[in-house]
């Protein structure tokens, strides 16, 4: 099945702007029970309820409020909730780049492949390959459906990947827990248990093999969906039809490479790009807020497949 294009923009460093389209890079194996009313096989759908009256309400009575002590709330109008929201640019913005080793897995969200479109491929390679030479990677905000996401650009292969991050006020602090020391020494770990541990660890290392590993629930329940069915015992559901995806907005157009990178050297990379652009950027930008978290299991691993390949 060809890959749908979710979105379509640039990713803009410095004065560079590359022309790129969006794609999913995951999809969802688990299994979705549908609600059906077992009286008619109707599909059963999600009601507006009153919560203290048992009620169903009507869409024009419904309004948004947010919880502002324990039973207080501000009620928030549509049109103070559309002034919040980012300013739509079609950009993934890199702000600035970091080493492949500093952003802990807990803020990594959700992958998206980037692919270049509109003669964009030589600009993207360039920029694959800087990050690859360099062992960085790319802190970026891009909006996507009116909603602001921090994001990591990370070179993975022959392509970009794009993984959306949570905020760091979303991450939350490990110091209530009841955790060892850190150290060998301090966690009273003897040289003899160290050493039993690591050969354990050695003995069940492996090359990496995705596709060994199976939901093994989903492919329970799929089996038992398939023997039912073979044995007739199959229900007829009208489902309502789906609205169509609208159309994807077109791409931005790349200029001329080697002038926009000696204009963004001259001009001091990407603080430059805030003087050429017109737009402002939007005030209502989310704040992240500093953590303690570990410095493990960062996102090197993902460009080191294409290293080695390079290799």
């Amino acid at each position: 099945m060809a890959s749908r294009v979710l979105w379509k923009g640039a990713i803009s460093f410095g004065l560079v702007h590359i022309p790129v389209a969006l794609h999913a890079a995951t999809s969802d194996s688990g299994i979705d029970f549908d609600w059906l009313d077992k009286r008619s096989m109707d599909p059963v759908g999600y009601k507006r309820i009153n919560k203290k009256t048992g009620k169903e309400i009507s869409r024009e009575n419904i309004v948004k409020g947010i919880k502002y002590q324990d039973d207080q709330y501000v009620v928030l109008s549509a049109e103070e909730i559309a002034g919040a929201y980012p300013r739509t640019t079609q950009t993934i913005e890199i702000e600035n780049f970091v080493s492949n080793t500093e952003i802990p897995f807990i803020y990594l969200e959700r992958p998206y492949y980037i692919a270049p479109i509109n003669k964009g491929q030589k600009v993207y390679a360039l920029l694959r390959d800087t990050l690859l030479d360099t062992q960085r990677v790319g802190i970026a905000r891009v909006v996507i459906q009116t909603k602001q996401h921090l994001a990591v650009l990370v070179p993975s292969g022959p392509g970009l990947i794009l993984n959306l991050m949570r905020w760091g006020e979303e991450i939350r602090s490990w110091e209530d827990l009841d955790l060892p020391p850190e150290g060998a020494k301090a966690a009273g770990l003897s040289a003899r248990e160290l050493s039993m541990a690591k050969q354990l660890v050695n003995d069940m290392t492996e090359t990496w093999h995705p596709e060994k590993f199976k939901d093994s629930f989903r492919d329970e329940i799929m089996a038992l969906v398939e023997r039912k069915a073979r044995e007739g015992k199959i229900e007829t559901v009208e489902q309502p039809e789906a609205a169509e995806d609208s159309a994807a907005r077109s791409g931005a157009t790349i200029l001329d490479l080697t002038e926009l990178l000696q204009r963004s050297l001259r001009k001091g990379g990407a603080a430059a790009a805030a003087d050429d652009k017109a737009p402002a950027k939007s005030d209502t930008r989310a704040r992240t807020a500093t953590r303690t978290t570990p410095r493990k299991n960062t996102v090197k691993a993902a460009s080191r497949t294409h290293a080695k390949r390079a290799a």
